[in-house]
């Protein structure tokens, strides 16, 4: 008698086939309106040159007033260095302590500089030599970077006046030798564009079936919820990726942002966290009644997501609870592999920890999601 033949390959066949209509069928629905084509990626586009130009926390140019009541050698000197930095700009030169208040208060400057009268002299006789310098503390961030800098000029002057010194201190940066803040924030656009967009996608896509009254017809199809959901999320993460490409472009071609690593593994890293976003956007899909509701749920977390990812501030100075809730952001990982690959040159060895994190948003996510298309809308 002969063996019965193994049909598991036909099932399999059939199986892809079925998504591969769900698949083609979204990627239409998508892209057959030139207005949804120029949505998908002129954002992107337009964001990541905002983000580059815009977004930038360098010192570049610092207005300053000057009130320099020593007028002496010692003094010249020091100015002389401040404005030699090409930061610093002279705005006004002050006659007195009452011209100061004005200027700041009008934000035409962001410091005002004081340098007594006997300046001069107290350096000469190896006393303290103070120096007041007022800065306008409503734009902290800058201010705080325009005082460290003022120090470091400060503390040049200083050696420069003792002569050779015993102990000297050479800086240099490894990943980014001009401690660029655009080589911090635009590898990190990479992975959070995409995510901004892919959720989105992914939550409006059940959510719009649902309002158009189509849902129902997939569900008494002979597709099972398993192929439903591959079929709807296979076109967000492949227009994550796309996403992703165009920044990647923007950020090597146009802002000349050298990338050490491999384009492989930065891919991969890139499809997995995709993955996991889309996890969460198709949860938030099932929850959704109508398309409003999706964007509204995929709003209210888009923000917290972003903060929380440590792309602007470093998660190790977030408060220790705010840490514990990071784990649960697939964009904190994301941006970690991309910058890491991307700047660092780093190896699948070195960034494999953060896989692990996005594999389980995935596995609660995707699973949970499947679930609810069964039991909650059908």
């Amino acid at each position: 008698m002969a063996p019965a033949p193994n049909r598991f390959p036909d099932r399999a066949v059939a199986w892809l086939a079925e998504v591969a209509f769900l698949f083609r069928k979204e990627v239409l629905a998508l892209f057959k309106d030139p207005a949804n084509r120029i949505i998908l990626f002129a954002p992107a586009f337009i964001q990541t040159l905002l983000f580059g130009y815009g977004a930038i926390l360098d010192l570049q140019h610092v207005p300053y007033a000057l009130l320099d009541q020593s007028r002496g050698q010692a003094a010249s000197e020091l100015i002389a260095r401040l404005d030699g930095t090409g930061v610093f700009s002279r705005q006004a030169t002050l006659n007195n302590t009452n011209q100061i208040a004005p200027l700041i208060d009008r934000q035409k400057v962001l410091m005002a500089i004081t340098i007594p009268a006997d300046f001069d002299r107290r350096l000469a006789s190896g006393e303290d030599a103070p120096v007041q310098v007022v800065f306008d503390g409503r734009n902290s961030t800058t201010a705080g970077s325009a005082a460290a800098y003022v120090a470091s000029v400060v503390q040049a002057f200083n050696a420069s006046r003792k002569g050779v010194q015993g102990v000297t201190v050479v800086r240099r940066a490894w990943f980014n030798p001009n401690l660029e803040s655009r080589w911090q924030i635009l590898p990190a656009m990479i992975a959070t564009l995409s995510m901004l967009q892919t959720m989105l996608l992914a939550a409006l896509s059940v959510a719009r079936e649902r309002e158009q009254g189509t849902f129902d017809q997939l569900l008494v199809t002979p597709m099972t919820p398993l192929q439903i959901l591959v079929g709807k999320a296979l076109p967000s993460i492949v227009v994550g990726l796309l996403q992703s490409t165009i920044v990647l472009l923007i950020v090597l071609l146009w802002f000349r942002v050298p990338m050490s690593g491999s384009p492989f593994l930065l891919y991969f890293g890139l499809l997995c966290f995709n993955i996991a976003s889309v996890g969460i956007g198709m949860t938030l899909s099932a929850f959704a009644l109508n398309m409003q509701q999706a964007m509204l749920f995929s709003f209210m977390l888009i923000m917290p997501l972003t903060l929380l990812s440590g792309m602007l501030t470093p998660i190790r100075n977030m408060p220790l609870v705010l840490q514990y809730v990071t784990y649960v952001n697939p964009l904190r990982f994301g941006v970690a592999i991309v910058r890491r690959v991307y700047l660092e040159g780093a190896g699948l060895g070195e960034i494999a920890p953060n896989f692990l994190p996005l594999l389980a948003v995935a596995a609660v996510t995707l699973p949970l999601s499947a679930w609810l298309f069964r039991h909650r809308l059908a």
